[in-house]
């Protein structure tokens, strides 16, 4: 089975071009670290949902996921890496240079 980690699609970042990637990115982005309960919110993910496609982030290194508990209650903190800054800049850029050629 191939993995769409990096895979590049007509200039695009296949990884970060999915749409539920992309609002956990765009999100993080815009935000030194958030936990995981105000990332569902804000993308609107289920917590499958949001819990598969981290795992993919994080494998690929645009997103750190940190595991820690507060009292007795677990608490999951995401930032997004360098890495993944880069990425999504990156894939604003391609889509940028896309849409451009359609003036």
């Amino acid at each position: 089975m191939a993995r769409d980690s990096g895979s590049k699609s007509a200039g695009f970042d296949r990884l970060v071009h999915e749409p539920a990637r992309l609002a956990i990115l765009t999100n993080l982005f815009l935000v030194e670290s958030a936990d995981a309960t105000w990332l569902l919110q804000q993308t609107g993910l289920t917590w499958g949902n949001l819990a598969s496609h981290l795992i993919k982030l994080e494998e690929a290194g645009y997103v750190l996921v940190e595991k820690s508990f507060v009292g007795k209650k677990p608490k999951t903190n995401l930032s997004i890496t360098e890495n993944g800054r880069s990425a999504l800049l990156g894939y604003r850029h391609s889509m940028l240079d896309t849409l451009s050629a359609l003036e």
